[in-house]
């Protein structure tokens, strides 16, 4: 009986040592073919591939637990289980152009430690780990030039019309060709408002009245040499901007020293 009790003993034995020496050997067989083991891609399931959002793929991480990998990537597509493996492998479609139907195909591999966190993701061919380079950062654009100034050209009142008239004077047809040249070689001309302007000398429905009709007077000239109707409208102001005041300046200077104040601006020009 303790012969037989020892043979057995014996035999138990053996055969864990044998046991044994089988799992260490194919562990290390199989921790050296991770380095560069894919599996054929006919196995995969499905066994077209699948499209895969590039902003997902470039959330894939070392160190993510097999739960984050499954939520950015889903299920690994060669019956890899969720417990006690230590690859993932994928079958990933890319399309060549955003809106071409042609597609290569990329093979990706994640390698697990005990803890079940990522530690390496192998690409094949190499070159498809180019994929989840960080994007380039977007150049900014160059401020756009600020526009052109815009300006508005003043024109004395006295050198366009005889005193009391609304009837451009030689002057005044010789001041607006100059004026007209400039327009014509402004940078951008908008919508050109002809504004007239009086002194307050005499009543103030007249002196609206004139600075009207000084307006509409330069604008006739200047539409009629080119600038379009549509683009220039003319105001009377009367007194209601004046430039200058001239207070307590005797009765004699009075009207010279109101001069600015009777003009004709244009403004909605931008000038080089």
């Amino acid at each position: 009986m303790n012969i037989i009790r020892t043979m057995t003993f014996g035999l138990i034995a053996g055969a864990a040592l044998a046991l044994a020496g089988c799992s260490t050997s194919g562990g290390s067989a199989e921790a050296g073919m991770w380095e560069d083991a894919f599996p054929d891609p006919a196995r995969a399931r499905p066994r077209e591939g699948l499209y895969v959002n590039l902003d997902d793929l470039r959330q894939a991480a070392p160190g993510m637990s097999k739960r984050q990998l499954y939520g950015l990537l889903g299920t690994p597509h060669f019956g890899e289980g969720m417990w006690g493996v230590r690859q993932w492998n994928y079958l990933f479609n890319f399309r060549r152009s955003a809106a071409g139907q042609e597609h290569f195909t990329c093979q990706l591999r994640v390698d697990f430690d005990r803890e079940q966190r990522a530690t390496g993701y192998h690409w094949k061919p190499e070159a498809c780990r180019g994929l989840t380079d960080p994007l380039p950062a977007p150049t900014a654009a160059a401020p756009a030039p600020p526009p052109p100034p815009r300006q508005t050209l003043r024109l004395s009142a006295d050198a366009l019309f005889a005193f009391d008239s609304a009837e451009l004077s030689a002057r005044g047809r010789t001041d607006l060709d100059a004026l007209l040249h400039q327009i014509q070689g402004a940078a951008q001309v908008g919508q050109i408002v002809v504004a007239g302007h009086a002194d307050r000398i005499g009543g103030d429905a007249y002196n609206l009245d004139l600075s009207h009709r000084r307006a509409l007077a330069v604008r006739q000239y200047l539409v009629e040499r080119g600038v379009p109707v549509t683009s220039i409208t003319a105001e009377g102001h009367g007194k209601a901007e004046p430039l200058v005041e001239c207070k307590d300046v005797p009765a004699g200077r009075l009207v010279d020293c109101l001069a600015p104040n009777r003009r004709v601006e244009i403004s909605g020009v931008a000038m080089n």
